[in-house]
């Protein structure tokens, strides 16, 4: 399914285009950023060639993943942030998300996973989602939670980071623990 754009409460999720390339430099070359991320800060070059992957990407058939561009509702349509599903395994996808620096604590992490897992289980008939994060990271903890997503356990030496190995606590949810319409439902 190509293109993709969905609309959050806060946040509009768009596929990448080749004008991002600024904005995603402003995020993944942030080291407040990319802290809390699975790669190191990247320099304009590397960032152009990720905004162009996920833009061929996007063209696969079939699709192997939903890697969006994140942008504010209520604002123009510049990128102030990313968010992407990743297939693996049966029906099962992985979470990941990030927002620029300036934007944090406004609910568009939130927004935009909570966006992302609706799309992921609906139109796309997943059964599992999972989100990798490091246990230092209290805030991306808390997103997850939010969302009614469940801690399975503790990855150990799961990213390579910062030139050391990094820790990541796994979380998930169900097909069958998700509403569409409010978020997290009753766990049967």
């Amino acid at each position: 399914m190509y293109p993709v754009t969905l609309a959050g409460q806060a946040v509009k999720l768009r596929e990448f285009r080749s004008d991002d390339v600024a904005d995603a430099f402003a995020i993944d070359g942030d080291d407040r950023v990319t802290r809390w991320l699975s790669f190191d800060s990247r320099d304009r070059a590397a960032t152009a060639a990720m905004v162009d992957g996920a833009i061929t990407r996007a063209k696969l058939v079939p699709r192997t993943e939903y890697y969006l561009a994140v942008t504010d509702a209520d604002a123009d349509d510049r990128m102030i942030g990313f968010a992407r599903l990743g297939f693996s395994g049966v029906r099962a996808a992985k979470l990941g998300y990030a927002i620029h620096a300036d934007h944090w604590g406004h609910g568009y992490a939130t927004d935009a996973a909570r966006t992302l897992i609706d799309f992921g289980f609906g139109q796309l008939g997943r059964h599992r989602i999972t989100a990798a994060i490091g246990p230092e990271n209290a805030a991306s903890i808390a997103v997850v939670k939010r969302l009614g997503m469940q801690y399975e356990g503790h990855l150990r030496d799961h990213v390579h980071t910062g030139g050391t190995w990094r820790d990541s606590l796994l979380y998930s949810i169900l097909a069958t623990e998700w509403t569409a319409d409010s978020g997290p439902g009753e766990t049967p």
